[in-house]
């Protein structure tokens, strides 16, 4: 095929195209949106999805730390999960009191740890309750607990990983590790203050009283290598089940009434002396140094006689 000049009026139209092209496009940078840095490797929170199986997990929690506060306060109280909030770890710690009681853990099986915390009030209300006590819920300035507290934040402790482990199991099973407890906010440092954390707030409502809060708080970093069961549906928990019958039912159990004594001594005494016994007569008893406590005659602790607030009480010692 023979080759074709091009005209100078071709020419001229292809330079006048060059020379638009190569001009910059306009862009008014003042009238754009806020222009922020964008840092490579940065955390992405979508990587996360909805943490729709961190919500299931926190559901099946609260339903199973009612049963942990239960032989405390006598009752059971209402826990209510909220959905999963992100923030970064100073802007969790500026949100809550300088003061709480905050246990550290560490989770082998994501190798990663994880935070949970109780405000000091709900801890006083569950001590006061605990050992016969009326619980006031009237907060108080200090900066640290009593030793009859730390008693009690002992054992709450162990029955709440305990819940949370057993709310984990369908997704995987973990074991919760206390690596250590404090007091202060400034001392817990789990992760960077920069670095992002997924809080899971309970909302703990006894009758008659202001509510207290519970918090859960993972490192997203911790939960990262997961992040694919996080956003699955699929869950084992056999979600078709019904969860109100279970609850009716877990009521329902936990509010057979049963009969609790304290066996304060056992005298001995022959069958004449029996037989001569009259209204008036004083039986003497030799009070040892522990008295042992029955549920529906069955020998279930050791105990101490005491008083608190007042009214006779025993303190509970050891299980049987």
């Amino acid at each position: 095929m023979a080759s074709k000049k091009l005209t100078s009026d071709e020419v001229n139209a292809l330079m006048e195209g060059l020379e638009e092209a190569s001009s910059p496009v306009g862009i008014d940078m003042s009238q754009s949106d806020e222009v922020r840095p964008f840092a490579f490797g940065e955390d992405d929170l979508s990587l996360m999805g909805d943490y729709y199986a961190l919500r299931l997990i926190n559901e099946r929690f609260a339903r199973q730390a009612r049963t942990v506060f239960l032989p405390m306060l006598r009752l059971q109280p209402r826990i209510t999960p909220f959905a999963p909030e992100v923030k970064t770890f100073d802007e969790y710690c500026a949100s809550i009191d300088t003061f709480m009681n905050l246990n550290i853990n560490r989770i082998d099986e994501l190798r990663g740890t994880m935070l949970m915390t109780i405000q000091p009030k709900f801890i006083s209300t569950l001590t006061a309750s605990f050992y016969g006590g009326t619980p006031d819920g009237a907060a108080s300035k200090r900066t640290e607990f009593t030793s009859t507290e730390e008693r009690v934040i002992e054992l709450v402790s162990d029955g709440l990983n305990a819940a949370l482990a057993h709310s984990w199991r369908d997704l995987m099973a973990i074991s919760l590790i206390e690596q250590g407890r404090e007091v202060n906010t400034q001392f817990a440092s789990v992760v960077d203050g920069s670095e992002l954390v997924i809080i899971c707030s309970f909302m703990v409502q006894l009758p008659n009283a202001e509510a207290d809060t519970i918090d859960i708080v993972y490192p997203l970093q911790t939960l990262k290598p997961i992040a694919a069961q996080l956003r699955s549906r699929v869950q084992s928990d056999s979600s078709n089940d019904n969860i109100s019958w279970r609850e009716k039912m877990e009521n329902a159990i936990l509010n057979i009434p049963l009969g609790i004594t304290a066996l304060l001594g056992q005298p001995m005494m022959s069958v004449g002396g029996l037989m001569r016994l009259e209204a008036g007569d004083v039986l003497p008893i030799n009070v040892g140094d522990g008295v042992t406590v029955k549920v529906e005659e069955n020998p279930i602790f050791t105990g101490e006689i005491g008083e608190v607030a007042g009214k006779s009480a025993i303190s509970l010692q050891k299980r049987i």
